[in-house]
């Protein structure tokens, strides 16, 4: 398939670069924006770029979101953050049918270009799309394809004219936490895999709603950059709640661990979140994505609960006590630091339900939060 994109590529770029003139009167240059949906990788929406040329019958979407999921060890080259992307170009009629098949909006802004700028930039695209610049590696802030579309556009304008208008105190965690309001497992997990760079100021442009609303109220020559907006499809995305994914559900497997007093639910806790903290701490060591390193949310998912369970299986009772206050501290410092965090009140349950177990091996004689009395390992 890959194969085939390239040669259409390749044939389209030949027909473009033969004629005198890439660009005409005709020649129309606009920014495309797709909506979000439910797919992880399509949770934030997509940009692209198209060229129209009716006089030329040329109609093309230029793509820097592409992939191949056949990449030899695609999922560990996507968590180190040196998967490599890349550019194509395709028919527009293929873009649209693929995107309202999946029931996702997409707008148009047509561009405000001179024939000139516009032919600079197809000249760029061809370049992007023949050359070493054809791929890229895929950053989720810094790299992806909005920002390649921002920087492709803008490195034909005077002045650099899209930027970020709508800067305020907001971070990178309070701009992606709404993109997945109906979808609380996918907004757990993504919210405790980040850690602290996406709790700094969102000062970059990388969203494609975001520079879709900056690109309104954006000027290029004391004329507003976008001359023309089209609703080319508008999805009706209605949202169901769901109880099996919501904070209800979590809510009802933590009470279990909490209401079923057994060694064996303890054990079942304490692993679970260990070895999500020890996978925390891997890909931090591991990863090349900025986003993933130094997360505070290991005080929560502690690799400690994996010593703790050797102690427990030992029946060590000093080092049960010593070691669940160790990770009690760890708890409260976490919760401290969380206070400002949007993120605090879904990873709530988690950390009520493990300050309760915890408690339970520091004071096993007291069956804390529940009847009767727990016994001492």
């Amino acid at each position: 398939m890959i194969k085939k994109l390239l040669l259409f590529s390749f044939f389209i770029f030949s027909q473009i670069g033969f004629s005198q003139s890439l660009v005409s009167d005709n020649t129309v240059v606009s920014i495309l924006t797709v909506g979000t949906a439910d797919a992880s990788h399509s949770l934030y929406g997509h940009t692209a770029l198209r060229i129209k040329d009716e006089t030329k019958n040329i109609d093309l979407v230029y793509n820097y979101g592409m992939f191949d999921f056949s990449t030899p060890n695609f999922m560990f080259k996507f968590v180190k953050g040196d998967l490599q992307y890349y550019a194509a170009a395709y028919p527009y009629d293929d873009f649209e049918y693929s995107y309202r098949v999946e029931n996702r909006s997409i707008y148009e802004q047509v561009l405000n270009l001179s024939n000139p700028e516009k032919e600079l930039l197809i000249k760029k695209l061809d370049v992007s799309l023949s050359s070493d610049d054809k791929f890229y590696t895929y950053k989720f802030i810094d790299r992806n394809c909005t920002t390649k579309v921002i920087d492709v556009v803008n490195g034909v304008l005077e002045g650099k004219p899209i930027v970020k208008k709508n800067i305020d105190s907001k971070t990178y965690r309070d701009v992606l936490f709404p993109y997945v309001e109906n979808h609380f497992y996918q907004k757990l997990g993504i919210n405790i895999i980040f850690g602290h760079r996406v709790d700094n100021q969102a000062i970059i442009m990388f969203l494609p709603l975001d520079l879709f609303e900056n690109l309104k109220v954006s000027s290029y020559k004391d004329k507003p950059l976008v001359t023309e907006t089209n609703v080319i499809f508008e999805a009706n995305r209605p949202s169901a709640f769901s109880f099996l994914d919501s904070i209800y559900s979590l809510i009802a497997v933590l009470l279990l661990f909490v209401l079923i007093k057994k060694k064996a639910m303890q054990v079942t806790y304490f692993l679970i979140l260990g070895l999500i903290g020890l996978l925390f701490s891997l890909i931090g060591l591991y990863s090349l994505h900025q986003e993933v390193l130094w997360n505070y949310n290991v005080l929560l998912f502690n690799p400690l609960f994996l010593v703790l369970l050797y102690f427990m299986a030992t029946n060590n009772l000093k080092w049960i006590k010593k070691l669940s206050w160790i990770c009690l501290a760890f708890l409260g410092i976490y919760v401290v630091y969380m206070l400002n965090k949007i993120h605090i009140f879904i990873v709530l349950p988690i950390v009520i339900t493990t300050a309760i177990l915890l408690l339970r091996l520091i004071y096993p004689e007291r069956g804390i939060i529940g009847l009767g009395r727990t016994k001492p390992y």
